[in-house]
């Protein structure tokens, strides 16, 4: 069983994914803004994490926060990142997983919301794996 921390705005959208990835036999926690989501994350390290990209403080935050995990946080940078937005909506660009890279967007995986929670918990199984 792994411990996953689920870092999103969207209540119903935490909710929704934690009750999945519970159901998938993780413990599962979730925070609705980026500063409890640091807190949380070095109180207890999870084992993997997924990430929104917009907050109420910035359309980027969630980007701004993976950059952070990986360039400057030596107890977190090894943490998988599963990135889980509805950016594409929001924007004219399309992001995907081929925009994975280790600068921008230092993460492991990308899914576009709405997200099938099949596919969630399949995508999870596998970065865990």
């Amino acid at each position: 069983m792994a411990y996953i921390l689920v870092v999103d705005d969207d209540i119903e959208i935490a909710t929704a994914t934690s009750i999945a990835l519970g159901e998938a036999g993780h413990e599962v926690s979730y925070e609705l803004e980026i500063e409890s989501a640091e807190k949380s994350m070095h109180a207890r390290k999870p084992d993997l994490i997924v990430l929104d990209v917009m907050f109420p403080e910035s359309n980027t935050a969630g980007f701004e926060l993976a950059q952070k995990i990986r360039h400057y946080d030596d107890e977190l940078k090894d943490v998988p990142i599963l990135m889980m937005t509805c950016l594409n909506q929001e924007l004219s660009r399309e992001y995907s997983s081929s925009d994975i890279d280790q600068y921008w967007l230092p993460v492991d995986n990308f899914l576009e919301k709405p997200v099938n929670l099949d596919v969630l918990c399949e995508k999870v199984s596998q970065m865990l794996s």
